[in-house]
């Protein structure tokens, strides 16, 4: 059974290459060409003849199959893609300055069942392998390449699609390290960026495994009682917890931890929610990023407006914490912040 070329690091990829003979330039030619170069085909060009058979007989090409798009009036593009096994996920494009974020998944559903996220009502159905996280953004490249060709460019990638990246640590590392190689995408580590409800698990290995990417937690509220209600597993790893491991991960003084503050109108965007925030964050080497909350289907949280939402920053700012609002896009398509669900829609 040929196993997915997709789902190697560069390393990796040399190292089977030296237990079966073959020459050390293989790898790197290989990631040149399908990443750099975004061919789909099998690479022939300066690969030895013995490499292209053993290629042949042993590597899959396949990527997950695009099931459906919806693109927004903003150029916001949500893809639906399918696997082998018929499960599904999404993945959206997010535009900026004449470029894009790109907004990947890491899990089919999800456990941690947050209370203000579309995807926490369809439960967990499996983590997704490395080739499958990979492949979305091949194929989300070559959807842009081909629709868009004058404006194809995915500078930043985010881990804040379906699914708790922590959850499934060993293919989202992965997916980094194939990120990040210099004969591949070759992306900067602070153009990665992964998004964690604060599953501590996941938080206890990072400094020692995870790449030098950025890290972003979901926090909402730093109230008990409310961050229970919205993020189950507070019960577990009390934010308090979640914070301390957090803030030890970025290194220099140009990185810091995002915390998502997601804004539910009369939850928790009142003006003590603010205080109580500013205060517990003040001084740490952070940034805070307000989210309004999108609604989905079923929900039964409502969006704050707008002139709420500049209040509670404006609050924040006595503190001296960096605060940027995120701007909304996408939702007519239910592709915004908490809105993605790949289950059979009610």
């Amino acid at each position: 059974m040929k196993s997915s070329f997709y789902q190697y690091t560069l390393p990796e990829l040399q190292e089977l290459f030296a237990l079966n003979g073959l020459p050390s330039s293989g790898p790197g030619l290989m990631f040149n060409w399908h990443y750099k170069k975004r061919k789909t085909e099998p690479c022939v060009i300066d690969l030895a003849k013995k490499s292209i058979a053993f290629v042949d007989q042993n590597f899959s090409f396949d990527l997950p199959q695009l099931d459906t798009v919806h693109e927004s009036q903003d150029k916001t593009v949500k893809f639906l893609f399918k696997f082998k096994d018929d499960q599904k996920v999404e993945t959206v494009l997010i535009p900026f300055n004449g470029k894009y974020t790109i907004c990947i998944s890491s899990q089919v559903g999800c456990a941690m069942k947050c209370s203000f996220c579309h995807t926490g009502t369809q439960g967990l159905k499996r983590h997704l392998s490395t080739e499958e996280i990979i492949g979305q953004f091949l194929e989300a490249q070559r959807w842009l390449t081909k629709n868009r060709p004058d404006d194809d460019r995915i500078l930043n990638i985010v881990f804040m699609g379906q699914g708790e990246p922590l959850h499934n640590f060993d293919a989202v590392k992965k997916a980094c390290e194939i990120f990040l190689t210099q004969h591949g995408l070759s992306l900067a580590p602070h153009k990665i960026t992964i998004s964690t409800a604060g599953y501590l698990p996941g938080l206890q290995r990072w400094k020692a495994e995870m790449p030098k990417v950025n890290i972003a937690v979901s926090l909402h509220s730093v109230i008990k009682e409310k961050r229970d209600k919205l993020i189950p597993i507070n019960q577990r790893y009390p934010v308090e917890d979640v914070m301390k491991f957090a803030e030890e991960i970025p290194e220099g003084r140009t990185r810091f931890v995002t915390y998502e503050y997601l804004m539910i109108k009369n939850f928790n965007d009142s003006d003590e929610d603010a205080h109580i925030t500013g205060r517990a964050l003040q001084g740490k080497n952070v940034y805070i990023s307000l989210i309004p909350f999108n609604p989905f289907p079923g929900t039964e949280y409502e969006r704050p407006e707008m002139h709420e939402v500049d209040h509670f920053k404006s609050i924040l700012d006595t503190y001296k914490i960096p605060t940027l609002i995120r701007k909304t896009k996408g939702d007519e398509i239910l592709a915004a912040c908490g809105q993605l669900h790949s289950g059979k829609k009610a």
